[in-house]
């Protein structure tokens, strides 16, 4: 009984380690996503990007965790954003090319899949 206790705890301890790519996947996308979702409400409600994301306004307190997983850097026309982090490592994301139209985003990290 000592052992499987012992096992157990070892199992636990080797599994908080563990990437799961999924997760890293699913969380790498709504990072993305919600980064992209405000960096473009601000460009409606001003008429340009930020030159950073401190420039965000009205973010929530989840907010913090897409703040911290991407790396945006404005361009002249536009803007890059790079997805740093899923759940626990770097995710290798793929999305439809048609997700990006009217957005203005150029340079990123995000494989665009076509038809």
């Amino acid at each position: 009984m000592k052992y499987i206790h012992s096992l157990l705890i070892i199992l636990f301890l080797l599994g908080c380690d563990f990437q799961i790519p999924e997760m890293n996947e699913k969380f790498g996308k709504q990072n993305f996503v919600s980064a992209i979702s405000i960096i473009e409400l601000y460009n409606i409600r001003h008429g340009f990007y930020p030159e950073n994301l401190e420039q965000l306004e009205y973010l929530g307190d989840w907010d913090a965790i897409w703040l911290s997983a991407v790396r945006y850097e404005k361009l002249e026309e536009g803007y890059n954003l790079f997805v740093e982090r899923g759940h626990m490592g770097k995710p290798n994301l793929k999305l439809p090319i048609e997700f990006k139209k009217g957005l203005g985003i150029v340079g990123t990290n995000v494989k665009w899949l076509l038809k």
